[in-house]
């Protein structure tokens, strides 16, 4: 078996810690309960990168009619040297398995942080305050 039809491998690459703000109900679509929850702060760190979450942006979450949850959001994160990193992090939550995985996917300036443009992700997120989510996030090697 070659390494391209080896299963993939999880390898860590950061912990963010982003703090929110409690969520704004837009009501009910066509296709579920739309929420908004606005994302004003954090940190992360990496074996490979460190910094802040940027205040701006948000997660749009759907309540679907099954139950289940998605969840989109975008925001920012800058790195110890300045760099500015786009985020754009969806992901599934069923409340009722307890199972909540995320896709997140990063645009970073040419340079240092290149390797997250050329990288597939993978997540986890747990509420860890009223206030405040817990992202891990796991490159697929």
């Amino acid at each position: 078996m070659s390494d391209m039809e080896a299963a993939p491998a999880l390898e860590f690459a950061l912990e963010a810690r982003v703090s929110i703000a409690p969520g704004i109900a837009a009501g009910p679509t066509s296709v579920g309960e739309r929420r908004m929850v606005p994302i004003t702060g954090g940190s992360f760190e990496g074996p490979r990168l460190k910094g802040e979450v940027l205040a701006g942006g948000a997660d749009w979450q759907l309540t679907r009619p099954d139950g289940a949850m998605t969840i989109e959001a975008i925001y920012a994160i800058r790195t110890e040297d300045g760099a500015v990193i786009s985020v754009r992090n969806c992901g599934v939550v069923d409340r009722a398995s307890g199972y909540v995985r995320t896709t997140p996917a990063f645009e970073a300036p040419i340079g240092p942080h290149d390797w997250l443009n050329k990288s597939v992700f993978v997540g986890t997120l747990r509420v860890a305050a009223r206030d405040q989510v817990v992202i891990r996030v796991y490159r697929v090697v």
